[in-house]
């Protein structure tokens, strides 16, 4: 009998003696780490593991058991534990030691020499630096999943990521500014179309451009949410409270929202774990679910939640590929891959024009969100005043305070300009690659946290 059928057998034993569901993931990773501050690499780390994941689903309950290694012994001795944990009587004699995946070459290290130089030349080019932090993170991961319903499905993934975060200091004032790229490839590739120099050098003149800029000024006013601000608010005030787990457990604002509209008819959020290239991209998800293209809220009407298979079963939803974890010692949850949303057909151009007063927000920086009641509170990390159609000058210090659905139902034009900015989410302990997306989106009205408004520049 081969490894497959014999997997297959086993876990429908398992099913067949009370389990509801039981699956077998086999993970094998790779990573290397680099981290340099003020000169010098703070921390240089790899890594390689392998390991297999037992899981069992009973009722409400998840029985999760995990170790070390690939083989088939290993695999059948987590399921005997999961089992156990699970209260599901479970026998299975002696299994070989055979490997259920073939050893992965060397992970290749990536050339990270350039380091110094990119910090010397970005602190000759100004005198204002007083800090300059690069991060280089490049991983893989290869994965085969089997599960009770007879399903063997695997993926292999690539991701590299490069970031900079500079800050300047001019008269006791600090800015910092951030600029990072990542692909879903190796680092060799990566560094054929990416410059670390460049990267470096458009945080530093996004850090040098705030510097110069007076406090914006703070009140109530239309939001112009440029393209290239990526999907950060989006992802968090919206995707993650359509997240199936989030909204069964009454956490989420759109729970109950099926059906409903909940943002303006000129919306259309889709998610889609299928698009090539982008980070949060598969063949399938972490429980061999293929990835596909969700839509979850058309022309402003709720459409779907994203799911698992346990989130799934809970609540009778349809598998949507969303099924993800960090590695094999994680239980698998709801996640987002790809999210954005769909381009509309207004220029930015025109957008800015109908402007009166306003913000344009060119760059967005950390933020909070209640997923619970949607409110949130994000900082700018680069805006622009906007006075009568025209961007007048850059403004730092500016908050964005406002409800998400509140904010997606008062969206009065949506852009042709579809961005994507990728990146890690967290949620429960577990980081996995994303990627977010928007167009340019004209917000009727945000309250905007600044300094007190001056006499020349009055928000009503």
């Amino acid at each position: 009998m081969s490894i497959n059928a014999k997997l297959e057998d086993i876990l429908k034993t398992v099913v067949r003696n009370g389990a509801d569901f039981s699956d077998l993931y086999f993970e094998m990773a790779a990573s290397h780490s680099y981290s340099f501050e003020n000169g010098a690499f703070e921390e240089i780390s790899s890594s390689r593991s392998e390991g297999v994941g037992a899981r069992i689903l009973k009722g409400e309950e998840t029985s999760l058991s995990y170790a070390p290694g690939v083989s088939l012994e290993t695999g059948v001795s987590c399921l005997r534990e999961a089992a156990f944990s699970g209260g599901i009587p479970f026998q299975c004699g002696q299994m070989s030691s055979v490997r259920v995946m073939e050893q992965e070459p060397s992970f290749p290290v990536p050339d990270f020499s350039f380091f110094h130089d990119v910090d010397t030349r970005l602190r000759d080019s100004s005198m204002w630096i007083r800090q300059i932090s690069m991060n280089l993170d490049t991983a893989f991961k290869s994965f085969t999943v089997f599960n009770s319903a007879g399903a063997v499905s695997g993926d292999r993934r690539l991701y590299t990521i490069f970031s900079v975060e500079v800050v300047v200091e001019k008269g006791g004032v600090l800015q910092t500014g951030y600029e990072s790229e990542a692909f879903s490839m190796d680092s060799r590739q990566f560094f054929k179309s990416v410059s670390p120099l460049k990267i470096a050098g458009a945080a530093l003149s996004r850090a040098l451009l705030m510097l110069e800029a007076p406090l914006c000024p703070a009140g109530s006013m239309p939001v112009l949410l440029s393209g290239e601000a990526g999907g950060t608010m989006i992802h968090e005030a919206c995707g993650h409270g359509l997240e199936a787990d989030i909204v069964q457990k009454d956490f989420s604002v759109y729970r109950d929202k099926l059906g409903k509209q909940a943002a303006s008819p000129l919306i259309t959020l889709v998610d889609d774990g299928s698009l090539p290239g982008h980070l949060g991209s598969g063949l399938c998800d972490d429980e061999g679910t293929p990835c596909r293209r969700n839509i979850l809220i058309e022309k402003g009407i709720v459409k779907n939640y994203i799911s698992d298979i346990a989130s799934a079963r809970r609540g009778s939803l349809p598998l949507t590929g969303n099924g993800r974890r960090s590695s094999y010692r994680s239980v698998p949850q709801p996640r987002m891959t790809n999210t954005y949303i769909e381009p509309g057909e207004s220029s930015p151009m025109d957008m800015l024009r109908s402007m009166k007063r306003g913000l344009l927000v060119k760059k967005m920086g950390g933020g909070e969100v209640n997923p619970t009641s949607g409110d949130f509170v994000f900082h700018v990390t680069e805006g622009y005043l906007v006075e009568n159609g025209s961007v007048r000058f850059p403004v730092r210090g500016a908050v964005l305070t406002g409800n998400g659905p509140e904010a997606l139902m008062d969206i009065h034009a949506v852009g042709n300009d579809l961005h994507f900015l990728p990146g890690m989410c967290g949620k429960s302990g577990q980081n996995v690659p994303v990627t977010d997306g928007q167009p340019s989106l004209l917000i009727g009205n945000l309250t905007v946290g600044g300094a007190n408004a001056s006499d020349d520049i009055i928000f009503e």
